[in-house]
């Protein structure tokens, strides 16, 4: 029974921590286009409010679960391929996260936090805009072929 729960907890943040990230995405994006700044910037808000609501309980139910499982099966985390690698690769995400994809949307947030409606929304928020797009991207490939790994555990 236990290992269900963790099953289910893992699963749930997966649901959580994808769904999140290609939504704000989205989202993000069509705001942007506007280019208007109010929208924009209650875009850029409803990021950092959708990455505390869905995205860090999405990757504290993914270890929690992740890691109970292994524990209640009698695992060891690191001696199936199919388990090194699937870590290996949320851990890489991660990093493209903290060190690229979080210090530029604190920037974005920032910039267009002091800006009045009728502000035009400097070159400096689009260019980090940019960088956000296409990292986001290249950091949601690894949870990808992370979920792949662990469903065909090989």
């Amino acid at each position: 029974m236990t290992y269900s729960v963790f099953k289910f907890l893992h699963v749930l943040g997966v649901v959580l921590l994808i769904g999140n990230v290609t939504i704000t995405a989205y989202w993000k994006v069509l705001a942007d286009r506007t280019r208007s700044t109010a929208l924009v910037t209650h875009a850029q808000r409803g990021v950092i409010y959708a990455d505390w609501l869905f995205t860090l309980p999405g990757i504290l139910l993914i270890l929690v679960g992740g890691y109970g499982m292994v524990w209640e099966a009698g695992l060891d985390p690191l001696g199936a391929d199919w388990l090194l690698w699937s870590q290996a690769l949320f851990l890489l995400s991660g990093l493209i996260w903290l060190g690229i994809l979080v210090p530029a949307q604190i920037r974005q947030a920032r910039t267009v936090r002091s800006l009045n409606q009728k502000d035009e929304i400097p070159e400096s928020y689009w260019r980090d805009g940019r960088l956000w797009l296409v990292w986001g991207i290249a950091a949601t490939v690894p949870l990808i072929a992370a979920i792949y790994v662990m469903i065909v555990k090989g």
